[in-house]
């Protein structure tokens, strides 16, 4: 099981988990039933699931989160470029801008990410 691949409903979940923690497993099973109309028993199974995965916690019946929506996007991404582009981001987004342009905007906030990157390379 890949830990950074979520199907539709895990992500949804997890979102709504990432937005409201910490939370109590009461408060998650009413949020889940007005949300997705879900039974108590398939929000607790939908828990199991993400904690496995090491996103959240159950700490005496409140649901804590062990890995940040930030930090598992990042892991999510770095897994896309693994599987499809031998983790090169330069390949993507060869391939990415062959299909669509990127605006003025796009391509400075690019330079100042290499910039400030290689300030940080620099200091090391």
């Amino acid at each position: 099981m890949n830990p950074y691949k979520l199907g539709e409903m895990e992500q949804k979940f997890a979102d709504l988990i990432w937005t409201h923690a910490p939370i109590t497993s009461k408060e998650l099973t009413t949020l889940c039933e007005q949300s997705f109309n879900w039974k108590r028993t398939t929000t607790y199974t939908m828990l199991k699931r993400l904690c496995l995965r090491n996103l959240f916690e159950n700490v005496n019946g409140t649901i804590q989160i062990k890995t940040s929506k930030e930090d598992f996007q990042a892991a999510q991404g770095e897994q896309f470029l693994i599987e499809n582009f031998d983790g090169s981001l330069p390949r993507f987004l060869t391939a990415f801008s062959k299909r669509k342009k990127l605006s003025r905007q796009e391509i400075a906030d690019l330079r100042k990410l290499i910039e400030e990157y290689e300030e940080e390379v620099d200091d090391k």
